[in-house]
C-alpha cells in the first residue's frame, strides 16, 4: 500500500456527520503511508472534530472556506487541479446530493465539481437515509459518473440501534484509495472479459426460494477493475447491484438462467471470471402454489444443477482463460487445486469464508490464487477491488503472445 500512495497528494474532505472522528484515522493513515494529505472541513464537520487535530495530522493546514485568506489563488481550483485523487470521508446525504446535482455551495463541493482527478465517497447516515430512494439514486448517478463508492458497513450506529449506514473502517477506506491509486497499472484493452455475480435462487413455491448468502460484491468488484483497465466487460449477475460505468449488465435468477447466459457470454470472451455462487441443488419438482405449513412438514426432492464452470472448461477454446472461486471452510488449497483440475480452470481464487472480513457480504477478502503449478499468490485482508485487480494483473501475465 505504501508505494501506491507514496507522493500521492490527496484532498480529504470531511462532513459533518458523527463519524467524522473516524477520518482523524484516514488522515494518519495516509499520511504514514507517504501522502501528502490537504485536509478541507465543511463548516458542520466543525460540530464534530476540531480543526486543530487535522492540522496536526494531516500534511497542511486545515482549509473550511472559499473565502479563507491563505495566499493562494482561488483555492477550488488549485485543489481540484493539483489532487491525485480527492477523498471525501465521511459523505453525509447533503454532500452526495450537491455533488450528483452539480451544486457547488461550499469549499469541498466547489472543489469536487472543480476536479478531474479520481473521486472517492465514503458514504455514512442512518440506515433510513441511506435506503432512501433519493440517496439510492444519487450513489448510482454518481457511481455512473466513474466516482468510487466505499459503502458504509452494517454496525451499531450514533443512535444506538443496529443497521446500515456505519462509516466503513480506516483500512477499508485507506485500502480502496490505494486501489484507485495503483501505480502497477492493469491495461486490458482489446480484451472482452465475462464476469458472473451473486448467488443463484432456485425455486420451491412462488414465494420461496433456495439460495446463499452472496451478495454479488466481489464480482462487481471484478467488472468495475476491468471496465477501469480498458476492457470490454458483461456482467452476468443475480443482485440489483449499481453496475460499474461502461458495463454490459445481464441480470437473472437461476442456475439455469446462468448456465444459458454464461454459454453465449463466454462465446466472444477472452477472460471468464465465474465469481457467482451457483446453487448445487434445486427443487426437483417446484410448486406452482404456496406450500402451506398445514399439511404438515414437506418433503422437498433435490436434483443437481448444471456445473457451469465445469462446462464453460470444457468448451474452453484456445487463448481463453477461465477463473473459478472456491469458497472453503476447510482444506484450502487442497480443495482448490482439486478444483482445478476437475473443472478444466486456469485459476482457482480460494477463499476461507469461515475467516473474519472475508467471503460473503464482507467489502474485504482474503484469497489464495491456485494455478496449475500450484500457489501464484496469496492476498491478506484487502478491499474486493484490490482482490479483482491482483487476479486480473495474474491472468493477464499468464497470457501469451498467441492468445487471441
Amino acid at each position: 500500500m505504501t508505494t501506491s500512495l507514496q507522493g500521492k497528494r490527496i484532498v480529504l474532505g470531511v462532513s459533518g456527520g458523527i463519524s467524522a472522528y473516524k477520518a482523524i484515522e484516514v488522515c494518519r493513515r495516509l499520511v504514514d503511508a507517504g501522502a501528502y494529505v490537504v485536509p478541507i472541513m465543511t463548516e458542520n464537520a466543525e460540530r464534530f472534530v476540531g480543526k486543530v487535530t487535522f492540522s496536526a495530522l494531516a500534511s497542511e493546514p486545515v482549509h473550511t472556506s472559499l473565502w479563507d485568506d491563505w495566499g493562494g489563488p482561488i483555492p477550488h481550483t488549485k485543489f481540484g487541479q493539483e489532487a491525485d485523487l480527492v477523498l471525501v470521508c465521511p459523505a453525509t446525504a447533503r454532500v452526495i446530493g450537491s455533488y450528483a446535482a452539480g451544486i457547488s455551495d461550499d469549499l469541498l463541493t466547489n472543489t469536487l465539481i472543480a476536479t478531474q482527478a479520481p473521486v472517492v465517497i465514503c458514504p455514512a447516515m442512518h440506515t433510513e437515509m441511506w435506503e432512501n430512494p433519493a440517496i439510492v439514486d444519487n450513489i448510482a448517478l454518481l457511481q455512473s459518473r466513474g466516482v468510487h463508492i466505499v459503502a458504509p458497513e452494517e454496525g451499531r450506529l450514533a443512535g444506538g440501534d443496529i443497521g446500515k449506514g456505519r462509516l466503513a473502517s480506516p483500512a477499508t477506506v485507506v485500502a480502496a484509495v490505494a486501489d484507485v491509486l495503483d501505480p502497477l497499472g492493469l491495461d486490458l484493452s482489446g480484451l472482452r472479459i465475462m464476469i458472473t455475480a451473486g448467488g443463484t435462487r432456485e425455486k420451491l413455491d412462488p414465494v420461496r426460494f433456495i439460495g446463499n448468502r452472496s451478495t454479488g460484491k466481489q464480482g462487481y468488484a471484478f467488472a468495475e477493475a476491468a471496465a477501469r483497465a480498458g476492457a470490454d466487460v458483461e456482467l452476468i449477475t443475480t443482485v440489483d447491484l449499481p453496475a460499474p460505468a461502461g458495463v454490459e449488465v445481464v441480470r437473472l435468477t437461476t442456475a439455469a438462467e446462468m448456465h444459458q447466459a454464461a454459454i453465449t457470454g463466454a462465446e466472444r470472451a477472452d477472460i471468464v471470471v465465474m465469481a457467482a455462487a451457483v446453487a448445487d441443488f434445486r427443487p426437483a419438482d417446484p410448486s406452482e402454489i404456496k406450500i402451506k405449513k398445514a399439511g404438515g412438514v414437506p418433503t422437498i426432492e433435490l436434483e443437481r444443477t448444471v456445473d457451469i464452470l465445469a462446462d464453460l472448461g470444457s468448451r474452453k477454446r484456445p487463448g481463453q482463460q477461465l477463473v473459478g472461486f472456491a469458497a472453503e471452510t476447510n482444506d484450502l488449497i487442497e480443495n482448490a487445486e482439486r478444483k482445478l483440475t476437475k473443472k478444466n480452470a486456469d485459476f482457482i481464487v480460494a477463499n476461507d469464508v469461515s475467516t473474519p472480513g472475508a467471503g460473503f457480504g464482507h467489502d474485504t477478502n482474503i484469497v489464495t490464487i491456485v494455478a496449475p503449478g500450484g500457489v501464484c499468490d496469496s492476498l491478506s485482508l484487502t478491499s474486493k477491488l484490490g482482490v479483482a485487480r491482483a487476479v486480473l494483473r495474474t491472468v493477464v501475465a499468464a497470457r501469451t503472445p498467441n492468445d487471441t
